[in-house]
């Protein structure tokens, strides 16, 4: 059996200026595929989700809605994590920068930048996009004055003074971290992103502003709030201690750092890939192990936009198709790691081809024909019974290693298409194999031996989608006869029995199987 180990993976903590969009659901339900596929593997994982609650963003936010700061970020919050448990998001971790204990490790991180001497307090001068929280380049700003992330939006010239991070003194050993370790930033793409902008030179960044009462203060300058960015990322390290621990550095970093996985979003790979880092080293702590920037989410081809009012409400999508079968599309529809496009026609077409007429068909119509030709008794046979050239589990033999490595790859389409390709071959056999005229003739064993091929290889496909479609997979377990509980995130006992699922032939004689039902309704294309 493989060796278990730890893994922690953190999706971005989200900015709470407004109620969370497809673009967070995205990045959450694969954060949670990724999870839920290493807990079926035995290993101990740890996945922060969270908010980044602090700024002048939050602040004007708040003020419009006639609210105080801290009553908006908790309604936002809440339904942050409405929306995670409707998408079946099994988080371990909810960090909240508002929360006293970040409060902590903030100024403890601070001040180790501080007595390194990489802290340092100068003039800034440029044009600052709120939204963003951060200065532009002119050179950067689309006509009118306007930020090209945030259109209906125009930057604001600021003249103040502020404390830095010395970024540039940091560029050799960032080059070097990049060169060194190929897999720190991915995909290459996102990689080629960040060499590009690196080589062009660092500038040492702002990392606290005047003027603003919603963050921390300063522990060396209390008239400065730190900067929205030194103190989000380290809402990754708080979320690391456990209820009982002192919110200290050494508390937080002794069990689950360093981070193996942050998932991002490309818009904020920046911040993770170079300042992040930089201030890690600056800390004299450990690096992240690998940092995956996803692409941007469109609809019907366009960008999303509250302006061009063509957004998807990822609370209405779930309601409407629940959220397998929301978790299957994103996963499978979209290439991770380029940018995809939702579109509720194709959304339907796939779900309808795959898990309606595909898996769902398939277990309906073999169930059906155990019932008719073995009186709804399993097949009397097993994996050893079967031809190592029996097509089915010629395929089925070595899946698992196929599908494991996609997953391991962050290649969730493939996953899903190395499956797919098993169950079609599985829907083929029977129509190829007849087992209703063989059936006719008496041949009562080469129809079980069909009936089982094809219940096995459901049985495999619905192990390997359930870090995907967990709800579905569960229902094909159970009608096959089994009790497990793919949303259970500790098996415990059960982590050996489910590793052992992980490959072909493992149904029994006599399974106890169970009467069929549809485990996927056709949907209706929209009007």
């Amino acid at each position: 059996m493989k060796d278990r180990f730890k893994f922690a993976l953190t999706t971005p903590l989200y900015y709470v200026n407004d109620v969370p969009h497809i673009g967070s659901a995205y990045t959450t339900m694969v954060a949670d595929v990724i999870a839920r596929f290493q807990r079926l593997q035995g290993n101990s994982v740890l996945l922060i989700t969270g908010t980044d609650e602090h700024g002048q963003k939050i602040e004007r936010t708040a003020a419009e809605q006639g609210l105080e700061p801290q009553v908006h970020c908790d309604r936002i919050v809440a339904s942050f994590q409405s929306l995670w448990e409707k998408l079946n998001i099994q988080y371990d971790r909810f960090s909240r920068t508002t929360a006293v204990r970040h409060e902590a490790i903030v100024k403890e991180f601070f001040e180790r930048v501080w007595q390194k001497g990489d802290i340092y307090l100068d003039q800034q001068q440029g044009w600052y996009c709120v939204s963003c929280e951060e200065f532009k380049e002119e050179r950067d700003l689309l006509e009118g004055g306007f930020c090209p992330l945030h259109p209906n939006k125009q930057v604001e010239w600021r003249d103040e003074e502020n404390y830095f991070f010395k970024l540039s003194q940091y560029q050799t050993q960032l080059e070097t971290l990049y060169a060194q370790n190929l897999d720190f930033i991915q995909p290459e793409s996102r990689r080629n992103e960040v060499l590009n902008f690196v080589s062009q030179g660092l500038k040492d960044f702002s990392i606290s502003r005047v003027n603003l009462d919603w963050g921390f203060p300063l522990p060396s300058d209390p008239n400065h709030t730190i900067y929205v960015w030194f103190d989000a990322l380290l809402g990754y390290v708080t979320a690391l201690l456990e209820p009982e621990q002192e919110p200290t550095l050494a508390n937080a970093l002794s069990q689950w750092w360093p981070i193996n996985l942050h998932l991002i979003g490309k818009d904020i790979l920046r911040f993770h890939a170079v300042y992040w880092p930089a201030m890690l080293m600056s800390a004299e702590l450990p690096l992240p192990k690998r940092i995956f920037g996803h692409g941007f989410l469109t609809k019907d081809g366009k960008k999303m936009s509250k302006t061009l009012g063509n957004t998807v409400d990822p609370f209405a999508l779930v309601n409407k198709y629940s959220s397998d079968a929301v978790r299957y599309y994103f996963l499978k529809g979209i290439d991770f790691g380029k940018d995809g496009d939702f579109n509720e026609t194709r959304f339907v077409e796939l779900l309808n081809a795959d898990l309606a007429d595909n898996l769902g068909n398939l277990l309906n119509r073999t169930l059906g024909m155990l019932k008719k030709y073995c009186q709804s008794n399993g097949p009397q046979l097993t994996e050893a019974d079967l031809d190592l050239e029996h097509p089915l589990k010629k395929i089925g033999t070595g899946l698992s290693d196929r599908v494991f490595q996609a997953y391991e790859a962050l290649q969730f389409s493939q996953a899903c298409e190395e499956i797919f390709n098993l169950i079609r071959a599985s829907n083929k056999h029977i129509d190829e194999s007849a087992p209703w005229s063989l059936y006719k003739q008496g041949k009562q064993k080469e129809v079980e031996q069909i009936l089982y091929a094809v219940l096995e290889s459901v049985r495999l496909s619905a192990y390997l989608l359930s870090p995907i479609i967990p709800n579905l997979s569960n229902d094909i377990y159970q009608q096959l006869g089994f009790s497990f509980d793919f949303n259970h995130k500790t098996h415990n006992l059960a982590d050996d029995i489910l590793i052992h699922h992980s490959q072909w032939g493992k149904l029994t004689a006599n399974q106890n199987l169970s009467k069929a039902r549809p485990i996927f309704s056709k949907l209706e294309l929209p009007s």
